[in-house]
């Protein structure tokens, strides 16, 4: 034998509050990507006025000739 159905109206009860807190769930999912969104675009503007401040430091920087690059250690005062 097989276990007795729940009568029509408990059906549709379950049915809709399964539906209801399906909704509930998409509803903050929905929130969730755009705030998501948000922060990606604001992250992009930062790097993107990152690469800019980096562009510029590179035209403003001497260009020695010297190899590479230079060695920190280098401009250190002899005490240390």
């Amino acid at each position: 034998m097989s276990p007795a159905a729940p009568p029509p109206a408990q059906v549709d009860e379950h049915t809709s509050d399964r539906l209801t807190n399906l909704e509930i769930k998409a509803s903050y999912a929905e929130d969730l990507v755009e705030q998501l969104n948000q922060v990606i675009i604001r992250q992009q503007s930062q790097i993107d006025a990152l690469v800019r401040e980096v562009v510029l430091l590179k035209e403003h920087t001497p260009d020695t000739g010297h190899g590479p690059g230079r060695n920190l250690r280098d401009d250190m005062p002899p005490h240390f």
